[in-house]
């Protein structure tokens, strides 16, 4: 069953262009000339119950424009949504306790306050009984380990601390949908795992469905099996990563490691497409029906290898090249 179902969604905004100068603005009085850009333009997709789903686009795509249409914040222009068998925009009651949105530039937390006070004003918001409160509280505490943090102000807490907080507080009242825009912008490699790995479990443990936007590719390729893209407001893909990798990506890369003084770059040119060099190393582009075949003749050859890994082309790299194409 759907969870969030799209069909044509589309969001313009009108703004209006006036000639500059006095005259310009005069003549704006009488006439201004309206016109509209489209934040997004007639996408279409469903997500699964429980599904994980990364929605990818560069920035201007069209991805938190969306995310606050399906979270009820703006209204579409055009076409219609439907998550969880509700209308977004009519911010109906019963839709809002199913649902969240946590943005990694916005804080819901309040900064001059700790934590705990922002999860003890949710469970007012969203009639959390005390007992569900103790429980899902303890609970998300402890997969966070942040019981040493929550009564600090949260204006003194780390980046990494805050998102996690920030999380607890979206969980609460256990949405059974979950938006994520940029969750782990602006936090260092260590903070950005421990997110990720508390989403997955999360999402194995509740079967919540989630719909993640993030400019880190490291977070779409360890928690999404299919993406979404969107660029300039219309979507451009819809399928499993290993499929877009597949279509996008006729490429491998070979990654060899030399032993004893190194090879000449010449030597290693007869194999394929020189992406990187040094005597003690170098990583060659062939085809991707080809890699076995060329790792079996670099092995067989008189070049002193000591090792050879074949690597996918970077999934960031593949997604650079539709926007390209699109």
């Amino acid at each position: 069953m759907a969870a969030i179902e799209v069909n044509n969604l589309s969001r313009a905004y009108e703004y209006y262009r006036k000639e500059p100068g006095v005259l310009g603005s005069l003549k704006a009085f009488v006439h201004r000339e309206k016109l509209y850009a489209h934040a997004v333009s007639d996408v279409s997709f469903s997500v699964e119950e429980g599904e994980l789903v990364g929605f990818l686009g560069p920035n201007g795509a069209g991805k938190t424009t969306t995310l606050k249409m399906l979270s009820g914040i703006l209204h579409p222009s055009g076409g219609e949504a439907k998550v969880l068998g509700f209308t977004p925009y009519k911010r109906e009651k019963a839709y809002q306790k199913q649902f969240a949105l946590v943005m990694g530039q916005k804080n819901q937390l309040v900064p001059d306050l700790p934590a705990m006070e922002t999860f003890i004003l949710n469970k007012e918001i969203y009639e959390i009984s005390d007992n569900d409160f103790h429980k899902q509280s303890e609970e998300l505490i402890e997969l966070f380990d942040i019981r040493d943090i929550l009564d600090i102000q949260v204006r003194k807490l780390s980046l990494g601390q805050r998102m996690k907080c920030e999380l607890v507080a979206a969980l609460l009242h256990q949405p059974k949908v979950l938006f994520l825009d940029e969750p782990t912008i602006g936090l260092d490699v260590v903070a950005q795992k421990n997110i990720r790995d508390f989403l997955k479990k999360y999402n194995e443990k509740k079967k919540i469905t989630i719909l993640i936007t993030s400019h880190y590719m490291e977070d779409i390729k360890e928690l999404c099996e299919r993406v979404i893209i969107i660029n300039k407001g219309k979507k451009i893909f819809d399928g499993k990563l290993k499929k877009l990798i597949e279509d996008y990506a006729p490429y491998k890369l070979i990654k060899v490691t030399f032993t004893g003084e190194g090879v000449e770059k010449y030597t290693v040119e007869a194999f394929g497409t020189i992406e990187e060099f040094s005597p003690y190393s170098c990583a060659i582009r062939v085809k991707r029906e080809e890699a076995k075949q060329t790792a079996i003749r670099l092995l067989s050859s008189p070049l002193p290898v000591d090792d050879i890994l074949i690597d996918e082309m970077k999934v960031d790299d593949v997604v650079r090249k539709i926007f390209s194409e699109s």
